[in-house]
């Protein structure tokens, strides 16, 4: 059964849903790699993210298996999941990659807002979700919290509590299954230091009332972020450090 094209509307459940069903019928086979994501999103006339967006949704309910260093293979269906008792993805679950591009415009307005507006204690705040950031890595543990403080400190230097509450949401989905099951793939110790490095250049444009920069800065951090998650998973190391617990 040949691929088809999609129409662009909630992308990566239809791609996810085309994909199960060749493997439901047996087109790609329990055990086999699936192609490259590059060849799907040919195939399908769709963008690679969103096929990588595709592919996550699929391992979250159990259909493949993602093995960084090689390649998505295809999983063997265990009696649980053909009865409809696997893991399935919320309909209203928001790609992780999407969310990326949607909170590089947003976010990216906001900084420059926090660099016309931050009085001192909100530079305090943001300075200090760094420093917490940066404790946890020293300790093996993955800084979702301060990761979350930061961005939250920025929004509420903006002084528009819209942009806060929007900035809130963007973190409620950041704790979604494919949010969550596509950074346990990526999100690394070295991930991290650059992160916060990123982090950084951030409250410097801040501190030094730099709107322009402040909105480069979150800008950039978007798109590399956006980048390591889009990283090739064949070329991507096997094992994580194993003093790392995201």
């Amino acid at each position: 059964m040949p691929l088809q094209t999609v129409e662009p509307q909630r992308l990566y459940r239809q791609i996810a849903e085309q994909l199960r069903s060749l493997i439901a019928g047996g087109e790609f086979t329990a055990g086999s790699r699936l192609p490259a994501e590059r060849d799907l999103a040919k195939q399908l006339g769709v963008s690679r993210p969103s096929v990588r967006e595709a592919l996550i949704a699929l391992e979250v309910e159990g259909w493949v298996e993602v093995r960084t260093g090689s390649g998505v293979y295809v999983q063997a269906r265990n009696a649980a999941a053909l009865n409809g008792h696997a893991p399935q993805v919320p309909a209203t679950e928001w790609g992780p990659l999407e969310l990326l591009r949607a909170r590089r415009l947003i976010e990216g307005e906001i900084a420059a807002l926090a660099a016309t507006h931050a009085k001192r204690r909100h530079l305090q705040a943001i300075a200090e979700a760094i420093d917490f950031m940066q404790a946890d890595v020293e300790r093996g543990v993955a800084p979702l919290e301060g990761d979350r403080a930061f961005h939250a400190a920025v929004a509420q230097a903006s002084e528009n509590a819209v942009l806060f509450d929007t900035v809130q949401t963007f973190w409620d989905a950041r704790h979604g299954p494919l949010f969550e099951r596509l950074g346990g793939h990526f999100e690394t110790e070295s991930v991290w230091r650059l992160a916060i490095n990123e982090h950084n250049a951030v409250l410097s444009a801040i501190r030094v009332r730099d709107a322009d920069g402040a909105r480069s800065a979150m800008q950039q951090h978007m798109d590399k972020t956006n980048a390591r998650f889009s990283a090739s998973w064949r070329r991507a190391p096997s094992s994580r450090p194993q003093h790392f617990n995201p």
